[in-house]
């Protein structure tokens, strides 16, 4: 998180039990308190029965709260726990998951996520089926909504995820694995507006 500090004002953080993903991130909510950064953090829950356990993750660091729309039976309480700790909303769907899911909840949240890749692992490639999702999800969104595209995004693509709708992009390869961090994160920035 660290590294990022100078470039950014948001920091983009997976947590992943092992229960919704096949893998086992960050995924402990008391080590939120020990998070000391001026950034804006955003926590991407890729964890089951998140209706149960939304209320954990609710620190008064945390900015914004991403659930997966299949990790939630009631996305709607999900979404009111958010607000009651004036903490912004947002709800994701995998790439199996049709735009449909979501549709109901859209005028609820601040940002929905298509994610482009199977939950968990790093370094997968975008799924450019993902774009046509995008371009859905930004046609259906109330003006003030945010679209995030997460999974896979790197400078070769970022242009298409725009183009498609995408206003938020969240990488993680393309920043830390490219060497020069602020480098990185300009490129991916120059590539998304070009």
């Amino acid at each position: 998180m660290r590294l990022v500090e100078p470039h950014t004002s948001w920091v983009h953080m997976d947590v992943a039990d092992g229960s919704f993903t096949d893998v086992v991130l960050w995924h402990n909510p008391r080590n939120l308190l020990e998070l000391t950064t001026p950034l804006f953090i955003e926590l991407h829950l890729m964890i089951d029965r998140i209706d149960e356990q939304i209320s954990a993750w609710l620190e008064p660091n945390v900015r914004r709260v991403i659930f997966h729309r299949e990790a939630s039976e009631h996305p709607e309480r999900v979404i009111a726990a958010c607000r009651s700790s004036d903490i912004q909303a947002g709800i994701a769907i995998r790439p199996d998951t049709p735009v449909d899911a979501v549709l109901p909840y859209l005028s609820l949240v601040d940002l929905v996520q298509a994610l482009a890749v199977v939950p968990g692992r790093a370094g997968q490639e975008f799924q450019k089926e993902t774009l046509a999702k995008i371009s859905a999800l930004r046609s259906a969104c109330p003006a003030r909504c945010r679209v995030e595209a997460d999974g896979g995004v790197t400078p070769e693509i970022a242009a298409d995820i725009v183009r498609a709708g995408a206003d938020t992009l969240a990488s993680a390869s393309a920043v830390f694995g490219r060497g020069d961090i602020q480098k990185a994160m300009e490129n991916l920035k120059n590539h998304a507006i070009s």
